[in-house]
């Protein structure tokens, strides 16, 4: 049974850093892309970025490219997601998944509890 485990979210202020973490398991995912998505209040769950295989590309929405950088560990069957400069609009539950054609979560099925991320003004 395929399982995600994201942790590292918590509240911060606008400006701040969080670096959240999944951990899967379940499957070996070292050789699938896997990627990151929140759901804010109110709002559908969205894509965040994603990393291939290889760690080599990745791929994010407009909102957090340059502030947010996606990277794994295969050995670990680990993600992670380094995010910096923080606003308020990034408020959201933090889920991961594998990852089809760059932005679609693989499966309903591989959803975790998720993190929860607030940035405070």
């Amino acid at each position: 049974q395929v399982r995600m485990v994201e942790s590292g979210g918590g509240l911060v202020q606008a400006g701040g850093s969080l670096r959240l973490s999944c951990a899967a398991s379940g499957r070996d995912f070292s050789s699938y892309p896997m990627g990151w998505f929140r759901q804010a209040p109110g709002k559908e769950r969205e894509f965040v970025a994603s990393i291939d295989w290889t760690g080599e590309s990745a791929y994010y929405t407009d909102s957090v490219r340059g502030r947010f950088t996606i990277s794994r560990d295969n050995a670990k069957n680990t993600v992670w997601l380094q995010m910096n400069s923080l606003k308020p609009e990034d408020t959201a539950v933090y889920y991961c998944n594998g990852v089809l054609g760059y932005s679609r979560p693989e499966s309903d099925d591989y959803w975790g509890q998720g993190t929860q991320v607030t940035v405070s003004s």
